[in-house]
């Protein structure tokens, strides 16, 4: 099964360096500009989808001229570009999909964006928005090793669910027992990992998982 790696048209200051994802990618999406950020990295261009409406005559030539397979879809449309992007990717039958450049900008884009990692997780795929200042996921109820990255050293849990139910934190410098938090809840922010793994756990709801730097 692959590991899809799908490039969005957000601000270039957050993309995190995409060679460092050239041995784990098997497949490169670029949606819409993000297809020339996969480029300039010299990294392949398997596929390009979108509306193209972030890139001129000349970059969307060069980006036809350059992908494996071009996409090109109407501006006035249902479905956002990553959307579109994360169709293909599904189509691929993926293990992991990892979303670059899709943070920052406009907020309205960059929360939907965020939902998305629950539509993936819903599909059994483990889903990841990566930029450089965050690793975000989505975890479901159950048992979770969680490993330290010196990359991203605090680790947030954030409710995604109205309430998350009998939460219980391992190996971390604050942990937790037992305790059930609710949407809107700051009680497990900006902990720390007090080992080089440790575990999470909990019953009910949904969990948004983000390992952060300053």
């Amino acid at each position: 099964m692959p590991r899809i790696g799908i490039v969005g048209s957000g601000p270039k200051q957050l993309l995190p360096d995409l060679k460092q994802y050239e041995e784990k990618i098997d497949f490169w999406i670029g949606v819409d500009r993000g297809a020339i950020e996969i480029l300039r990295e010299k990294l392949p261009l398997h596929y390009a989808i979108g509306d193209f409406d972030s890139v001129d005559d000349m970059e969307r030539g060069y980006i036809q001229d350059k992908a494996r397979e071009f996409d090109q879809h109407p501006a006035e449309k249902n479905e956002t570009d990553l959307e579109l992007g994360l169709e293909k990717a599904m189509s691929l039958k993926p293990k992991e999909i990892y979303l670059f450049g899709v943070t920052g900008g406009r907020l309205d884009h960059e929360l939907i964006n965020i939902q998305q990692l629950l539509a993936i997780k819903q599909k059994n795929i483990d889903g990841f928005i990566v930029d450089t200042k965050n690793l975000i996921q989505i975890a479901i109820p159950g048992n979770h090793i969680i490993s330290k990255d010196d990359k991203y050293p605090y680790i947030s849990f954030i409710p995604f669910s109205e309430k998350v139910e009998n939460i219980t934190l391992n190996g971390f410098y604050y942990p937790l027992s037992e305790e059930t938090i609710h949407y809107g809840s700051t009680l497990c922010l900006s902990n720390e990992l007090v080992s080089n793994n440790g575990t999470f756990f909990f019953e009910n709801g949904i969990l948004l998982v983000i390992k952060s730097r300053d």
